[in-house]
């Protein structure tokens, strides 16, 4: 009863085996870093118990269209197909039945590390498996099932970005660039709660950064470098822990990190948190100043109407003459005080 497969870092060449659809146990496939040739693998829709499944570095070639069995990769939570020479669009269907990354399947099972306790051994699938994460390479020991990866970069996939994978709120890593990705960044990102590495850097992606990315409270690295995006960066959250890196090649953003300023008529529109986060006090002290300006101004109007109309306010001249009067006054008694002390 096979349960892994690890044959990456050889110098293998063909295609894989069709004959593996037969292993319906298996939980991970690694066949990355060697020469394969092939087109997607459709039959991999028969593995339904499949977890883990890493492509990367090879030379697979195509477009991904489809699944021999509809119901397939319902467990499917690592896909790795990067650095090969995948096209076409980036197909809806891929994410459809990735169960394991949507909301409410994890938490029904206790996370758990990929292993089997076969009488007084344990073993362990994911030992020294490799995956790219946040931009590292990372050597796991142990594998957790929490972990979820899509890392479809450095390939030619072309097309928008598809709106379904806001729906994946469970994922954690999600790397598309250095492909040629058009369209906008959809603002259904903003949905994945546990997302902690954005990387879409290297595409041709338009319009603005969605504010709705402000939403990804656990967001550690970001990189959306080197597309057409334009506009101003949002602002606040984990957007003020971001670095120039993260935008450059970008011509038309504005505002912080980067050295160029918004136009006015480019500002981000306010956003009223209820978080208590400091934007609340800043609108009040700038209300405050409004208000001020206003009052005079409607003061002043008042006052040159007055005066226009009915000749002198009567009112206040006695009240400045009283206050000339108690000056004069003590100015005085000052004297006389002063007189006093020099006789």
């Amino acid at each position: 009863m096979l349960k892994s497969l690890r044959i990456n870092k050889n110098e293998l060449e063909g295609s894989i085996p069709q004959s593996l659809s037969n292993c319906e146990d298996l939980i991970l496939l690694d066949v990355g870093n060697n020469n394969l040739n092939d087109t997607f693998p459709n039959w991999l829709g028969n593995l339904d118990q499949l977890q883990v499944l890493i492509l990367r570095s090879n030379r697979f070639y195509g477009q991904v269209d489809s699944f021999d069995v509809t119901v397939s990769l319902t467990h499917l939570r690592i896909i790795d197909l990067s650095h090969n020479n995948f096209s076409g669009y980036i197909r809806t269907f891929f994410f459809e039945h990735l169960h394991a990354i949507r909301e409410g399947y994890e938490k029904k099972v206790e996370p758990k590390y990929m292993e089997d306790v076969i009488g007084d051994i344990t073993v362990n699938y994911a030992s020294d498996l490799s995956i790219t994460a946040k931009g590292l390479e990372t050597e796991f020991q142990e594998l957790l099932s929490i972990w979820t990866i899509i890392d479809l970069s450095s390939n030619q996939f072309s097309g928008e970005i598809p709106k379904i994978l806001g729906e994946l709120h469970l994922l954690i890593v999600l790397n598309l660039s250095h492909n040629c990705l058009i369209g906008p960044i959809p603002s259904s990102l903003g949905n994945l709660s546990e997302l902690e590495s954005l990387d879409l850097s290297s595409n041709k992606l338009e319009g603005r950064i969605p504010t709705e990315l402000r939403n990804l409270g656990f967001l550690e690295v970001l990189n959306l470098s080197q597309n057409n995006l334009k506009g101003p960066i949002p602002q606040g959250k984990q957007f003020d822990t971001f670095a120039n890196d993260s935008y450059m090649g970008n011509l038309d953003l504005c505002g912080l990190p980067l050295s160029k300023s918004c136009d006015t008529e480019e500002e981000t529109p306010a956003i009223f948190d209820s978080d208590g986060d400091g934007d609340g006090e800043e609108l009040n002290w700038k209300f405050s100043i409004v208000m001020g300006y206003g009052c005079g101004l409607v003061l002043g109007i008042s006052m040159a109407y007055i005066v226009f109309t009915i000749g002198k306010p009567w009112w206040l001249i006695r009240i400045i003459e009283r206050e000339k009067l108690t000056l004069r006054r003590v100015q005085q008694l000052a004297n006389r005080t002063k007189n006093i002390i020099a006789w």
